[in-house]
């Protein structure tokens, strides 16, 4: 599996995502996707399925070690020991030891942030997990974190599919030697798979839309995917993008899409999001 060095973390570009998965189905699916390759999983408290995702991983048979495993804080848990008291919780209810990166699911206004970026470090500091992060920040509160943070930040989990531009995020990532990690990288529906740039490409490698967006995807230095899905045949489907590799024309024309800048994303919630480059 292609990993990508972030700041002294090594994440496999491709991963299994698990967000509304649940149960049993949960749990055999992560099993099944670590049998057949997969290296790396997300999960958050907010999905609600971490314990599903930790027997998942165990009943697999894969070493520990050998698996990247994220989870998230969410939003309404950021002040500083309500912070820590999830984080610890979110370990407990995984059981493989700590995880290997911990991200703030979502900025929050209502908390000032240096508290929660205090807090994500002594998350660190304490044993919870090898490596921090965060998730849904635009470049300008990217740069307050890492201003704030003592430990360094290793990756931005952002929404980014080719019908979304995040020219900017990647462009501070990369300045940052973070990782962009790519959610909804699919964009699934929307008609993205039948436009002529995807599904040309498709044609001329013998492979389907989805493989060909996904290998758009990790094919940009510094990019992981992790595409979610529910059929194992799909699984493997994702996992297969490393035999082939898309042209500089092809590439250019896909990301040409970005024009579009459709998020799929957007919440009361959400920060103020960057403008299109």
């Amino acid at each position: 599996m292609h990993s990508i060095d972030a700041n002294g973390a090594r994440i496999p570009c491709l991963g299994m995502g698990t967000w509304t998965l649940s149960g049993e189905a949960c749990s055999d699916l992560v099993a099944h996707a670590l049998s057949i390759g997969y290296r790396h999983v997300d999960t958050a408290g907010g999905y609600r399925n971490e314990a599903e995702v930790g027997a998942g991983i165990r009943a697999s048979g894969v070493a520990r070690d050998e698996v990247f495993v994220t989870t998230k804080i969410w939003h309404t848990h950021l002040q500083y020991d309500d912070f820590l008291r999830t984080a610890e919780a979110s370990i407990e209810r995984l059981g493989i030891g700590p995880v290997d990166l911990l991200l703030i699911h979502w900025p929050n206004p209502a908390v000032p942030l240096a508290e929660t970026i205090a807090a994500l470090n002594a998350a660190r500091g304490n044993g919870l997990t090898r490596h921090i992060g965060v998730s849904n920040f635009p470049t300008g509160l990217l740069a307050q974190a890492r201003a704030l943070s003592a430990a360094p930040l290793v990756a931005d989990q952002v929404e980014h599919h080719p019908m979304l531009d995040q020219t900017k995020v990647l462009a501070a990532c990369r300045a940052a030697g973070m990782a962009m990690v790519s959610y909804c990288p699919l964009f699934r529906g929307g008609g993205l798979f039948e436009t002529p740039a995807v599904a040309d490409a498709a044609r001329r490698h013998g492979k389907t839309p989805g493989q060909v967006v996904l290998r758009w995807q990790v094919q940009q230095p510094g990019v992981a995917a992790i595409p979610r899905t529910s059929r194992k045949e799909r699984l493997a489907e994702n996992l297969d993008i490393f035999d082939f590799a898309l042209s500089e024309a092809e590439m250019a024309a896909i990301s040409a899409l970005q024009a579009a800048n459709r998020r799929l994303c957007d919440f009361a919630f959400s920060p103020e999001w960057d403008e299109p480059a």
